[in-house]
C-alpha cells in the first residue's frame, strides 16, 4: 500500500512539475492528464456539458484519485506555491457551473477548482491569470459533414449545430439563427464583433477522423 502511494506521489509530482515549468500554474486536471487517468478529449466533453462530472471519465477508482489530489496539495505547499480559487463554467448557453466530483462534496469541489500559482508571478500578473482562467468559455458551433437530426425539434437539419447534454441542436432552437459569420484572419474585426455583441460562437470543422 505504501508502495503504491509512493509511486503515485512520484507521477503526481512529475506530472505537476511539467505543468508549472510550462505555465506557471498548476491546475487538478493538468495533473490528471499528466498521470495518465485523464484523455483530454474527455476533458472537453465535460467542458461542453456532456459530462455529468469529471470522475466520471477517469480511468482511476475513486481512491487513487483522492491520494493523487492529497499528493498535489502537499506537493503544491511545499513548493510555495501560491492558491487560486477559479470558476469552471460550461461551453453550453446556461454557463452552468461544471461539477467534478461523483459525491458533489463542496470541500471536494474547491479542491479540484483551486489552481496553484507561482510565486515568481507579480500579484498583478496573478490577479491577470485568475480573471482569465475564470472568463466563461466561447460558445463552440460545429460546422458537420453530414445532415443531422435536432434532438430539440426532432427536424433533420444542415448548416451548423451546437452540441448539448442531449444531443446536436440547430441554430433555431439554440436561439442563435440571428448570429453572422465572420470568416477568420481579421482579429481586429473579430474583436469588434465580439465587443458589439453579447453573444458569440467559435465555429469549427468536424473532423470524423478525429471523432471532433
Amino acid at each position: 500500500m505504501a508502495s503504491n502511494r509512493g509511486d503515485i506521489d512520484r507521477r503526481v509530482i512529475r506530472a505537476a512539475e511539467a505543468a508549472l515549468a510550462k505555465r506557471k500554474f498548476v491546475t487538478a486536471i493538468d495533473v490528471l492528464v499528466g498521470v495518465g487517468w485523464l484523455e483530454p478529449r474527455r476533458v472537453d466533453e465535460w467542458r461542453q456539458g456532456r459530462v455529468e462530472y469529471l470522475e466520471r471519465v477517469t480511468v482511476a477508482n475513486l481512491g487513487k484519485i483522492s491520494t493523487a489530489m492529497r499528493s498535489f496539495r502537499r506537493w503544491a505547499q511545499a513548493r510555495g506555491l501560491k492558491p487560486s480559487e477559479t470558476a469552471y463554467l460550461a461551453r453550453t448557453r446556461d454557463r452552468r457551473p461544471l461539477r467534478f466530483s461523483k459525491s458533489g462534496d463542496p470541500g471536494i469541489e474547491q479542491a479540484y477548482r483551486t489552481h496553484w500559482v507561482s510565486p515568481e508571478l507579480s500579484e498583478k500578473k496573478r490577479a491577470r491569470l485568475a480573471e482569465r482562467e475564470s472568463r466563461p468559455p466561447e460558445l463552440v458551433v460545429v460546422s458537420p459533414l453530414r445532415d443531422f437530426t435536432c434532438s430539440a425539434c426532432g427536424e433533420e437539419q444542415g448548416g451548423w449545430l451546437i452540441m448539448e447534454d442531449g444531443g446536436p441542436v440547430c441554430m433555431a432552437c439554440a436561439d442563435m439563427a440571428h448570429l453572422v459569420f465572420w470568416p477568420s484572419g481579421d482579429a481586429a474585426l473579430t474583436r469588434r464583433a465580439k465587443a458589439g455583441s453579447r453573444l458569440s460562437a467559435v465555429v469549427v470543422r468536424f473532423s470524423g477522423s478525429r471523432r471532433r
